[in-house]
């Protein structure tokens, strides 16, 4: 069984290019990658200027986010995650991803709401900070090191 989180990118960046994992620069960020780096899963991170990229890749400070974004931005952003997850785990009968595996996703609602569909189609999917506000977010993170 393979797991798979997804953690979206946030505002606060520093000022240079540095790999991503890096980049971003806030509270919620680095308990968000400190828990899914403890669970030696598969991470990407859901970026609203790049769309799925690696935690190693190089990418420089950009200010861009899918919360002012128009649905029809939003709806082509999440086609191109999709694609990029296709090639970066294809589902396959040769052991690549599927159903049986487990897709946790630390991102609010416009970070997903046109990739739940397809997601949920792959993999066991779980959100498990669904519905809580910042502060409760940043609890449970550093409730669940």
């Amino acid at each position: 069984m393979t797991d798979i989180y997804l953690v979206s990118c946030v505002g606060e960046k520093h000022n240079r290019a540095m790999p991503a994992k890096d980049l971003y620069a806030s509270d919620w960020f680095t308990k968000a990658r400190q828990y899914v780096e403890r669970r030696e899963g598969v991470w990407y991170i859901l970026s609203a200027k790049h769309g799925l990229i690696y935690p190693d890749q190089v990418v420089g400070p950009y200010e861009q986010t899918l919360n002012r974004m128009p649905i029809a931005e939003r709806r082509i952003w999440a086609q191109r995650v999709r694609e990029r997850l296709d090639v970066q785990l294809p589902a396959d009968l040769n052991g690549g991803p599927g159903k049986g595996d487990r897709c946790v996703v630390l991102a609010g609602i416009r970070y997903r709401e046109f990739l739940i569909d397809y997601l949920t189609g792959r993999f066991t999917v779980e959100i498990p900070m669904d519905g809580l506000a910042i502060g409760k977010q940043l609890q449970w993170l550093k409730n669940h090191r």
